[in-house]
């Protein structure tokens, strides 16, 4: 038991208490590494948005638990550097462009006069 100013706490449940904390903060940035960005007013998209984003951090989490680990004495070894979350965007991102073909010319005709 330590003191820390004047307050008597258990230094591991300031360890816990940060850990959480450190999880937050870090599950928010990168939830903003894959935010669909918007200049849209309305509140739902915002929020569907948002969720989405949050949605797509968990696949990354899962499929980097399953595929992208293994089991070892003292916990998971997880080769997250293999597969990075922009990774994994960017292959969405390419899957989505080549099922719905996305058109990066413009043809614009010419007008005869």
């Amino acid at each position: 038991m330590k003191k820390t100013n004047k307050i008597k706490i258990n230094i591991e449940q300031i360890h816990s208490c940060y850990r959480k904390r450190f999880g937050i903060e870090s599950s928010y940035r990168m939830k903003n590494i894959c935010r669909i960005r918007t200049t849209t007013k309305k509140p739902v998209w915002r929020l569907l948005f948002v969720g989405i984003s949050f949605l797509l951090v968990n696949i990354w989490v899962k499929i980097l638990w399953k595929k992208v680990s293994k089991p070892r004495k003292g916990g998971r070894l997880v080769y997250n550097k293999i597969f990075s979350l922009k990774q994994m965007l960017s292959f969405l991102n390419h899957s989505i462009e080549r099922i719905f073909q996305v058109e990066t010319n413009i043809y614009i005709p010419k007008i005869s006069s």
